[in-house]
Parts: C-alpha cells; sequence; structure tokens
C-alpha cells in the first residue's frame, strides 16, 4: 500500500493520529471491533490502559490474519466507556500504540459510548486498511 498522511497547516496539529489518509493499493480489509477478549472469550485487563493493549493486539492479529501490518491502517475508531479517563491515560496509550503500531498513523476517532457489548469492556478498536 502506498499511504499519504495528510496534516493541512490549517488545523491544530495532530497527536497520535492523522488527519487524513490518502491510501491506494488493491484491496481493503474491514476490520470488526475488537475488546480485550482473550482467546477463551472473557474481557482481560481491569484497567483502560490494560485493555486498549489487548484490544490493539486483537485489532492487529486480525489485520495480520488478513495479509496486512500496522502502517497499511487507514482508519481506527476508538470506542471508551470513559472519554475523560482515556484523556488521562492519553499518554500511555501512545505508547501502547507505537510500541505495538508504529508511527504512521491512520486517521482516528475516540467516541465515547455508553457501554459496550461484554460490560467488562472498556473500550473497543475498528477500521479499516489498504493494502498492496
Amino acid at each position: 500500500m502506498s499511504a499519504d498522511r495528510v496534516n493541512p497547516a490549517g488545523l491544530s496539529p495532530p497527536t497520535g493520529f492523522s488527519h487524513a489518509v490518502v491510501a491506494t493499493g488493491s484491496r481493503v480489509v474491514f476490520l470488526a471491533g475488537q475488546t480485550a477478549l482473550d482467546p477463551d472469550g472473557k474481557v482481560a485487563g481491569a484497567t483502560l490502559p490494560a485493555q486498549f493493549e489487548r484490544a490493539l493486539a486483537n485489532l492487529l492479529t486480525a489485520l495480520r490474519a488478513a495479509g496486512g501490518a500496522p502502517a497499511d491502517l487507514a482508519r481506527v475508531t476508538v470506542y471508551a466507556t470513559d472519554l475523560a479517563a482515556y484523556r488521562r491515560h492519553a499518554p500511555e496509550l501512545g505508547r501502547i500504540w507505537r510500541e505495538a503500531a508504529g508511527r504512521d498513523y491512520p486517521a482516528m476517532a475516540v467516541v465515547q459510548v455508553v457501554r459496550l457489548w461484554d460490560e467488562e469492556a472498556l473500550v473497543e478498536l475498528d477500521g479499516f486498511a489498504v493494502l498492496p
């Protein structure tokens, strides 16, 4: 995939995301929402950072199984049950992202939701990727 990250000077400088991603490739992979479920289907981790790390790992596992890599992500949406907690943990969540997915940030949004499918889940990530 060829991906150009576009961050216009007229917008606030992005931190941990890109304002736009122009992706050129031949396959689009749509990634289902991933929470911190372990292989037994139970939510793993009691804290937002622990659940974010597991949910991101699950998303990247699905992406790699489809033949992609983190740099192929064009769009990710994060659903959090507590936006204030997400903002408090943002530096740690950014570190987790960089360690797992690198610095080629996709276009992103963070949305607060009342709850997720599993009541214990604090965060869910979904997105799509464009593969060569």
